[in-house]
């Protein structure tokens, strides 16, 4: 008998360093998913308004409140390991399994957006463009189109010749402009008046395949840490159960 539990001891203690050491890098997996979803919010959402939907925002935001669920239960975890607390070790596997479905909910989201995100930006985007652009109320659209343009050297959803059907344009507030001035490869003010290919971009594709391409290469990372880190927290149920059944041995 005094072996058994010798060797049982000696397992808790093994599962217990286990244990630590996977919250240990678990809240830094957590700081770096909280990290990566405020990336997308701060730096990566001025396209946000040129998209008919909102699931690129939703998994963003998924992913920050995974974040500091998972280094908030990583602090936990902690506790729950060197206390011994069979109370504390439920809670904590309830927790993994809840952030677990959270970073699956925001991996597949990303996945299933990718594939639809080229049929929603060919039926949205030229309506958004030329319908808001430089309307009342869609300042938000106005400075992302801008800046679309001039970042990714581009001119109308699929080319210049767009433009002709802006209501901006065809209100006669353009000024004369004949396409919008960020057009232009210098930008100057009422540069937009004349079109012709050495004043301003004409790209192949226009600006929807640049979109397309800036958006799926962040949905992309935003679904490879978000079904990364939940692969990861599998191992770490595995452990909280293991040790909950040694603690469970031990007391009796």
């Amino acid at each position: 008998m005094g072996e058994f539990q010798e060797k049982s001891t000696c397992g808790t203690v093994c599962l217990k360093y286990l244990l630590f050491t996977f919250n240990c890098c678990f809240w830094l997996a957590g700081l770096a998913v909280m990290a990566v979803g405020i990336w997308t919010l701060a730096l990566k959402s001025d396209y946000i308004s040129l998209l008919a939907s909102g699931t690129y925002l939703a998994t963003a935001y998924i992913l920050v409140v995974a974040g500091i669920v998972v280094m908030v239960t990583g602090v936990l975890g902690c506790c729950a390991t060197f206390k011994e607390r069979r109370n504390l070790l439920r809670l904590y596997f309830l927790l993994l399994l809840v952030i677990f479905l959270l970073e699956i909910i925001a991996g597949v989201l990303a996945y299933v957006y990718y594939q639809q995100l080229n049929t929603e930006l060919k039926e949205n985007l030229k309506d958004t463009m030329t319908k808001q652009y430089h309307q009342p109320g869609h300042e938000g659209v106005t400075s992302a189109v801008d800046k679309l343009q001039q970042e990714f050297r581009c001119c109308g959803s699929n080319n210049s010749q767009d433009w002709r059907d802006s209501e901006w344009i065809r209100s006669g507030e353009a000024g004369g402009r004949v396409v919008p001035d960020s057009c232009c490869k210098t930008v100057v003010a009422h540069c937009g008046q004349r079109d012709h290919a050495s004043n301003i971009y004409k790209v192949e594709g226009g600006c929807i395949t640049k979109l397309e391409t800036f958006i799926q290469e962040h949905l992309r990372v935003i679904g490879a840490v978000g079904i990364g880190i939940a692969c990861v927290q599998v191992f770490g149920m595995i452990f909280t159960c293991c040790l909950y059944k040694s603690l469970k041995l031990e007391h009796y």
